[in-house]
């Protein structure tokens, strides 16, 4: 049983909401979004924007003395000098812009140089994953807790794509081949936070990104939510974990032979 959520969960899960039901309807309309090109397979529509004013506007109005770091805005220094809400607003937006339910919002909190409090949900399924530092993770009142395996061929891993002008795309491209043989199966999914909190609660045994196509909104409420359901965030360079290039998570059993396969890729 989850304990009473914080203060600033209980913030954090209201905007979250609150941003969804504009998100699910421009879903049911996806055909007569606005969108705009912003790079090559990446794309910013107007429910992306749409969803992180109101997400921005409500952490505001809560902790007006917090920093941002937004994916469409930027950074937005805060009074705090401590604090600082890290948004993706709509995390697999080219699922959204193709009727693809897999997609969700993402909120952390970061203190210093650590995430202390992580929202992901997942609307379409009404899937509300969240934890905070030393407190476990949660989704709604069940505990979390990664996937048990310790074989890498009875495991499923999750990763994310790199933009097909990348230059590690090559690379990338060895490294999944290489796990969808060694595994029960490799996944691109598209949402790389839905992903990571899929990994907390045990339906991924594993996730790793490509190198450098993976932002700090990607990634900094996802991997709070791993170590808290009890498992491990990592990168192969040893680089820090929301803000470096190579991260790659599961369940500890499988942590050295995933990173030795990563590696020798």
């Amino acid at each position: 049983m989850a304990a009473p959520l914080s203060p600033n969960l209980n913030v954090m899960i209201a905007a979250a909401e609150k941003a969804s039901r504009h998100l699910l309807r421009d879903f049911g309309e996806v055909e007569n979004l606005q969108v705009s090109r912003k790079g090559p397979g990446d794309f910013v529509s107007a429910a992306d924007r749409k969803s992180e004013e109101i997400i921005h506007k409500e952490l505001l109005k809560a902790r007006p003395s917090f920093g941002f770091l937004m994916e469409e805005s930027g950074e937005v220094k805060g009074e705090d000098g401590e604090h600082r809400w890290i948004i993706d607003p709509l995390d697999g937006t080219s699922n959204f812009l193709h009727s693809i339910p897999h997609w969700c919002i993402s909120i952390a909190l970061e203190k210093g140089s650590e995430i202390i409090a992580a929202v992901v949900y997942n609307p379409i399924n009404d899937e509300l994953f969240h934890a905070e530092k030393g407190r476990g993770a949660f989704s709604r009142n069940k505990r979390l807790r990664v996937s048990g395996r310790d074989k890498l061929k009875d495991c499923i891993i999750a990763t994310n794509q790199p933009l097909p002008d990348s230059k590690t795309h090559e690379k990338f491209m060895k490294q999944f081949y290489k796990l969808n043989t060694l595994t029960s199966g490799t996944r691109c999914m598209g949402a790389s936070a839905l992903d990571l909190a899929y990994v907390a609660a045990g339906k991924f045994d594993g996730f790793f990104e490509a190198e450098k196509d993976l932002k700090p909104w990607d990634k900094a409420a996802g991997t709070l939510l791993v170590k808290e359901a009890g498992g491990f965030n990592a990168d192969i360079d040893r680089q820090d974990i929301v803000y470096g290039n190579k991260l790659f998570s599961g369940n500890l059993n499988i942590k050295s032979d995933l990173e030795k396969l990563l590696k020798s890729a």
